[in-house]
C-alpha cells in the first residue's frame, strides 16, 4: 500500500499528462452532434445570407410613410406578394408597396418594412391597396441586413468546442456541411465483485445489485464516449486479465474498473494489474474516493481503477475520469461548472481530506441559491439511494472539520 497521500490536483495532473489525444476524422456536420471539434470552423455563408424582413408586413419607401398616422393615413398600391423562399425582386416605386413575410427577401428598391399591425387592412389576402396608419420610427426598421451576425470568413467555432444543438445550428446556418472532430472514445465499464447481481434476480444473502456500471455507462455517453463493453466480473485475477485481453480486441481507448483497488484480501484489480504494472495505485486526499488506480498500457489503453462504493465511484468519475475523457477529445473546457451557494444545515467533514458531499440545490430564490445534503448520512460512500436526489457535490476543504449552517461552499454542479 502506498504510504503517500497526494492532492486531488496532483493526481488529476498526472492523469492529464498521461492520457493520449484521440485522432481526428472528418464527418458530415449533421452527424457530428455531441462530438468535439478538432479544427476551427470558418463561416462559408453570411448570417443573415441576404437582406430580409423581420416582420410580416409590407416593403415600402420610407419617404412615402414618414408622416403616416390614424389622422393622416397613407394609401399605397400593392404591386407584389413575396413569400419566404422566393427569389423575386419586384420594383417598388413611390406610392407602392410589396407584401412580404418574415424572412422574405427585401425588394432591392424598398428600404423599410411596415408591419401588418400598422395598417388598416392587416392580414387580409389579395390586397390591391394598403393603408398605413403608423409611421415607422426610422428608415430601415424591421429590415435584417446581410452578415449583421456572421460574415463569410469569420471564425465561427474554435477547435475544442463541443458540438451541441446550438453550435450545430450556427454551423449549418453558416453554410458548413462537414467538420473535423475528435474520434469518439471507446470505453469499457467493468464492475468487480462476486457479490454483484446484474440480471435482476432475487438477491441471496450478501448479494447486491450492480448499480455502478449502468451509472458509469450513462455518464460515459454524456461525456461523448461510446460504451463498447459493459460487464461485471467476479473476484478472480484471471477474470480481470481476461477483460483486459478482450479490450485489445475491441480496440477500446479507456477501461474503468470499479471496486477491487484497495487493500482488501479480494481486491482483484489491484492484485491482477499491479504485478504487470498496467495500473498504479495511490491514495488521494479526498473523501469519498481515497483509493485510486490509473495507468496507460503500451497499446495506449487508458485504465482507471475507482473505488467500489457507489458514491465514491460517482465522485471519482467527476473528479478524474470525465476530465480525462474530455481532454482526450481535445475539449477546451473539461471541468463541471462550480457555483458558490449557502448551506441550509451543517455537517461534519473529515479533517485532512477534501470532502465531496452530494447536495440538493434549491434554486427557487434567484438571488440566493442554497444547498443541503442529499442524504441524512451526508457523506457515506454507500448511500446510493439518496444519490438520485443530488444536483452536485459540495467541495469542502481539507482544513475544515465542520460545515456550519449558513456557510458558503463551492458546489460542482452535475444535474
Amino acid at each position: 500500500m502506498p504510504s503517500e497521500v497526494i492532492e486531488v490536483e496532483d493526481h488529476l495532473a498526472n492523469i492529464l499528462r498521461a492520457v493520449p489525444p484521440l485522432p481526428s476524422e472528418t464527418v458530415e456536420l449533421r452527424q457530428a452532434g455531441g462530438r468535439t471539434l478538432s479544427a476551427d470552423l470558418i463561416a462559408a455563408h453570411n448570417i443573415p445570407a441576404f437582406e430580409n424582413s423581420s416582420m410580416d408586413g409590407f416593403a415600402v419607401l420610407y419617404a412615402d410613410v414618414t408622416d403616416a398616422s390614424p389622422e393622416n393615413p397613407v394609401t399605397l398600391d400593392v404591386v407584389a406578394d413575396i413569400p419566404a423562399g422566393t427569389d423575386l425582386d419586384p420594383l417598388v416605386a413611390a406610392g407602392q408597396a410589396a407584401r412580404l413575410m418574415t424572412g422574405s427577401v427585401m425588394p432591392s428598391s424598398a428600404d423599410t418594412v411596415v408591419p401588418f399591425e400598422h395598417t388598416v387592412e392587416g392580414l387580409t389576402d389579395r390586397l390591391d391597396r394598403v393603408t398605413v396608419v403608423e409611421a415607422p420610427r426610422q428608415q430601415g426598421v424591421y429590415v435584417r441586413h446581410p452578415a449583421e451576425d456572421i460574415a463569410v470568413g469569420d471564425l465561427l467555432l474554435t477547435a475544442g468546442t463541443h458540438l451541441g444543438p446550438r453550435q450545430l445550428a450556427s454551423a449549418l446556418a453558416a453554410g458548413l456541411v462537414e467538420a473535423q472532430v475528435a474520434k469518439t472514445p471507446r470505453i469499457a465499464i467493468v464492475s468487480t465483485g462476486s457479490e454483484l447481481v446484474t440480471d435482476g434476480s432475487p438477491l441471496a444473502r450478501g448479494q447486491i445489485p450492480d448499480s455502478n456500471s449502468p451509472m458509469l455507462a450513462e455518464l460515459a455517453r454524456e461525456a461523448g464516449a461510446e460504451v463498447v463493453l459493459h460487464a461485471s466480473v467476479a473476484d478472480h485475477d484471471a477474470a480481470v486479465l481476461a477483460i483486459v485481453d478482450e479490450l485489445e480486441q475491441l480496440k477500446a481507448d479507456v477501461v474503468v474498473f470499479t471496486g477491487g483497488i484497495s487493500a482488501g484480501a479480494y481486491d482483484v484489480v489491484k492484485s491482477a494489474l499491479s504485478a504487470n504494472e498496467l495500473m498504479q495505485f495511490t491514495h488521494v486526499r479526498m473523501q469519498p474516493g481515497k483509493p485510486q488506480g490509473f495507468g496507460v498500457a503500451q497499446s495506449g489503453l487508458v485504465l482507471f481503477g475507482l473505488p467500489g462504493n457507489p458514491v465514491s465511484t460517482a465522485v471519482s468519475w467527476e473528479v478524474f475520469v470525465r476530465p480525462a475523457l474530455l481532454a482526450m477529445q481535445g475539449r477546451t473546457d473539461i471541468h463541471r461548472r462550480v457555483i458558490r451557494v449557502t448551506t441550509t444545515v451543517g455537517w461534519k467533514s473529515p479533517a485532512g481530506r477534501r470532502q465531496y458531499t452530494p447536495v440538493m440545490l434549491d434554486t427557487t430564490d434567484a438571488g440566493k441559491w442554497t444547498a443541503s445534503p442529499a442524504s441524512a448520512g451526508h457523506s457515506g460512500s454507500h448511500l446510493v439511494g439518496s444519490l438520485a436526489r443530488a444536483d452536485g457535490y459540495a467541495m469542502i476543504t481539507a482544513e475544515a472539520e465542520v460545515v456550519e449552517p449558513g456557510q458558503e461552499v463551492d458546489v460542482m454542479v452535475v444535474a
